[in-house]
């Protein structure tokens, strides 16, 4: 497919710039997704979709446009792309807006970040049922179900792009999940809900079907009989798996484009002791068979491994070229990869113990966060810390103050990081945090 992918993509260039393209950029992919969902003891859905496509980015006469089709022959293909730079000439003209400087290209690591198992384009529809079933047995083996869904998700992933100012690269990826969503009968009307999956570029890394499936119903089991949490101060532990999405909070307004616009509390603090010293977030774009890992970036930018928060010090926002040039940064990446954030010694047991009493959250129920303040208001759902254990079922509560206020509470962090996830984060350990419930 690469070589390919290649003649087609410099094609498509040498046909912008005969229609009067300065400088353009190609990329050319193919993908393949298969879903397969297993609904209360039967086959519910299946999906197999195959997709290729260009994407175009024409930079003529200080003027900017990207495009995409799925229509490769090449006499539509050459029209298409004629069009595009048409339509780019007559947009208006942004002097912000310029192709990567080649610069930005050099010392890409050539690490073999082993993100393809071919074993995963062979998987047959026997093997997904199998898992299905599986998952299914247990998760409505229990009397107490209402309802529970099982699924597989798997997939292959390739592009080739290149530039006409000399970038070539090419990514290749294949990944498998599978997990089940779990409802129970609880006191009354109520019910119990929750869900767990895992996933891997690499089938033997997979945990067995049965055993997700009864973490899965673990999970759920461990909800019923939940009651509205009190209004209180105190200890926050947030579980590994739910870190991840309070960091993705906490850095979303790391990035230039919000620096430009105002929208965020993070423009004056490269350099600064922001946060608790516990806290470390580093981006990772290098780690073997990780979920985001990547030789180089959606600018083709080179891959490297960045601090953003070493010790509660801001090191690096999320800068790209355009948003770069227009806040007067120096470009690092334009997005995300893996973040790694700094594990301590202690399991969640130790952890637990430790705090004594507080809020255990195991997942968010909504809420928001604004990114010029960092003010949040967080639905929870989780259980209470009884003398250092967990404790009962708790809910229809939130948790509120201010994102750069709690990660200077950031007292402890765990060494359970949650695996099944581009954020790799252990279980959180916060002082004096606001809820309010009951």
């Amino acid at each position: 497919m690469r070589a390919d992918a290649l003649k087609q993509a410099e094609h498509a260039i040498g046909i912008a710039q005969a229609a009067g393209a300065d400088d353009v950029v190609a990329t050319i992919s193919q993908s393949r997704d298969v879903t397969f969902e297993y609904r209360d003891g039967a086959l519910e859905k299946v999906k197999d979709t195959t997709s290729q496509g260009l994407g175009i980015q024409v930079y003529a006469n200080g003027r900017y446009s990207s495009h995409q089709t799925t229509d490769l022959k090449p006499q539509r293909l050459k029209s298409f792309v004629a069009e595009a730079v048409a339509i780019t000439k007559a947009l208006e003209p942004d002097e912000f807006r310029q192709i990567t400087p080649p610069a930005l290209f050099e010392g890409r690591s050539e690490i073999d970040l082993d993100l393809v198992d071919p074993r995963v384009a062979e998987i047959s529809r026997e093997q997904r049922l199998a898992w299905c079933e599986a998952i299914d047995t247990i998760a409505t083996g229990h009397p107490k179900v209402i309802s529970a869904t099982a699924g597989v998700y798997d997939g292959t992933y390739g592009s080739t792009t290149v530039s006409s100012n000399g970038f070539f690269g090419s990514r290749e990826l294949t990944y498998c999940w599978y997990g089940s969503e779990i409802t129970l009968r609880d006191q009354g009307d109520k019910r119990a809900e929750d869900s767990f999956y895992v996933g891997s570029p690499h089938l033997e890394t997979l945990p067995d079907a049965t055993t997700v499936a009864d973490t899965a119903l673990q999970r759920v089991l461990s909800r019923l009989n939940s009651e509205k949490g009190p209004t209180v101060k105190t200890t926050m532990i947030v579980d590994s798996r739910a870190a991840s999405s309070l960091i993705g909070r906490l850095l979303g307004p790391a990035n230039a484009r919000r620096v430009q616009q105002g929208q965020s509390y993070w423009a004056d603090l490269v350099g600064e002791q922001a946060f608790s010293d516990t806290l470390t977030i580093i981006d990772d774009p290098l780690i073997r068979r990780g979920f985001a890992s990547r030789h180089f970036d959606d600018e083709g930018i080179a891959a490297k491994v960045m601090p953003v928060v070493e010790n509660g010090v801001v090191r690096n926002l999320y800068v790209d070229t355009y948003y770069g040039r227009k806040a007067g940064l120096l470009p690092t990446t334009g997005s995300p990869s893996n973040r790694r954030v700094g594990t301590g010694s202690k399991s969640l047991q130790e952890l637990l113990a430790d705090v004594g009493t507080g809020v255990y959250v195991t997942s968010w129920l909504g809420g928001n966060a604004d990114n010029t303040t960092g003010d949040f208001s967080l639905g929870i759902r989780g259980h209470m810390i009884e003398n250092g254990q967990i404790g009962r079922p708790v809910g229809e509560m939130n948790v509120t103050g201010n994102l750069r206020d709690l990660f200077s509470r950031l007292e402890m962090t765990g060494n359970d990081v949650y695996p099944y996830s581009s954020t790799l984060s252990p279980s959180l350990v916060f002082a004096g945090v606001d809820f309010s419930g009951v």
